[in-house]
């Protein structure tokens, strides 16, 4: 057998940081098991449903790398296979009309509700003549459901679970306008489609025995289920935007790496021993089902940081630089200057020891990008007093004299001036460093001085120096 899942979000909204991880989930395993990942659309929802956010949630399992097999399929266009798949049911005697009113419905939850008891369907029209119908009602097309025995389903993560039928009603499969329920029509469309494994969030696990039935009825073998458990926030509450539920994209504007997004949203809820560095190959390579855990994971914005920035220290200098050089120039209304580029990259090393998030690391790029000359934050401008300007002016006058511009030569004329003048060498290395900077906090000093270039170092001294 062939594996076959599917991620089947709904486009009235972004992709979102659960779907992100159902839809891993579900691609990992289809990859583990030499596999295939559909996409598919849930867009019967015509009201709500936005082209936005279609694209939105396409371009998200892009940037995560999700990838998936043959075309996007929308649930909208399949309406006709979900229609005959009901008057199916109708012929075999295993659905019916139900003419019942909405006020109707209404004053039978509410007289059950008032008794203390079940507020499900009755079945009212279950064995009712339609010729009995009221005039100028649409009807519904009910399942007829069983009502003896239990619906047992043998789940990869929650095990086996059971429900018995009388805790199950007549659920609509057709509105009164025609158009199939979300339980009709996922169905249909994962039998169709062939899927053979359904991996989903645990609240859907409700659903999953009204849909058993459903297979049954119409002579389908199921799927095999996977319910894993919700994110909850670090507080053990349920997820919510204080928490960072947010939508895939934000987390990409926020600086995160799509690597790394990945190996946090592999972790909640799965584990392997103790690994937490797990690339995209090692995670086809070990992931499967009993590495799910019941409990809920709980999300920890800090963790994801943390990640990132490892992430980060691995990522290819010219990547990263490709990165941030967009944010940069919005941020400096696109002045940048000229060797920006260039700098950046060759300053990369340095730079992405320094930071967890692409956010961090073009702030803390800026002082290579900027054109001259370099503002001063009020920290720096405190280092840079008179005597400390004066140093700099007499250590400028050596640093021009090197031949050969490295960080050993910068960094043997920086530690001669302090020896000459009988000082530490930080009261000579942290002036240097606010005038290069504009700050008191950077990579290395003397690498900074090679990435900027002989030409640039001076000019940026001369911009401090106190010429008296």
């Amino acid at each position: 057998m062939t594996v076959v899942t599917r991620f089947a979000p709904s486009p009235t909204g972004f992709l979102h940081i659960g779907g992100a991880r159902t839809a891993l989930f579900n691609w990992l395993y289809a990859k583990h098991h030499g596999g295939r990942f559909r996409l598919r659309i849930e867009d019967t929802d015509r009201a709500r449903s936005t082209d936005e956010a279609m694209d939105a949630i396409i371009a998200g399992l892009r940037w995560l790398g999700l990838d998936w097999d043959g075309d996007v399929v929308s649930q909208f266009s399949r309406a006709a296979h979900h229609t005959e798949a009901a008057e199916r049911l109708l012929a075999d005697g295993k659905a019916y009309r139900c003419y019942c009113t909405p006020e109707e419905l209404a004053e039978m939850r509410e007289h059950a509700k008032k008794s203390g008891r079940s507020m499900l369907y009755d079945g009212r029209w279950r064995d009712r003549d339609p010729a009995e119908a009221p005039p100028g009602v649409d009807p519904v097309i009910r399942f007829t459901a069983p009502r003896e025995g239990e619906t047992v389903i043998r789940d990869h993560v929650q095990g086996e679970v059971r429900v018995a039928s009388d805790q199950l009603d007549d659920m609509v499969l057709l509105r009164a306008d025609g158009t199939a329920t979300y339980m009709l029509a996922v169905v249909v469309d994962d039998h169709d489609m062939g899927i053979t494994h359904v991996i989903r969030g645990d609240d859907h696990l409700t659903n999953a025995f009204r849909q058993t039935q459903l297979y049954h009825a119409l002579g389908w073998e199921p799927p095999a289920f996977a319910h894993i458990p919700l994110i909850h926030g670090s507080d053990g509450a349920k997820l919510s935007k204080r928490h960072g539920a947010l939508a895939v994209e934000a987390y990409r504007e926020m600086g995160y790496l799509p690597e790394a997004l990945c190996n946090y949203l592999l972790r909640l809820g799965w584990s392997h021993g103790d690994d937490e560095i797990i690339g995209i190959e090692q995670a086809i390579r070990w992931f499967d089902l009993d590495g799910v855990g019941r409990a809920p994971a709980r999300f920890d914005l800090a963790k994801l940081s943390n990640l990132n920035g490892h992430y980060l220290r691995l990522a290819d200098d010219e990547r990263l630089t490709r990165l941030i050089l967009p944010r940069l120039a919005e941020t400096l209304d696109g002045k940048l200057a000229e060797d920006a580029p260039s700098r950046i990259e060759k300053g990369m090393p340095g730079l992405k020891e320094r930071a967890k998030t692409v956010t961090e690391l073009t702030e803390n790029a800026m002082f290579y990008a900027r054109k001259r000359p370099q503002p001063l934050t009020e920290k720096a401008a405190r280092v840079l007093d008179g005597e400390a300007r004066r140093r700099l002016g007499r250590l400028r006058r050596s640093l021009a004299a090197i031949g050969r511009w490295n960080a050993e030569a910068v960094e043997a004329t920086t530690r001669g001036l302090a020896q000459e003048e009988q000082i530490a060498l930080g009261k000579i290395a942290q002036p240097l460093r606010a005038a290069l900077s504009g700050a008191t906090v950077s990579p290395g000093i003397f690498d900074v001085m090679v990435v900027l270039g002989k030409e640039e170092t001076l000019g940026r001294l001369d911009d401090v120096v106190d010429r008296a």
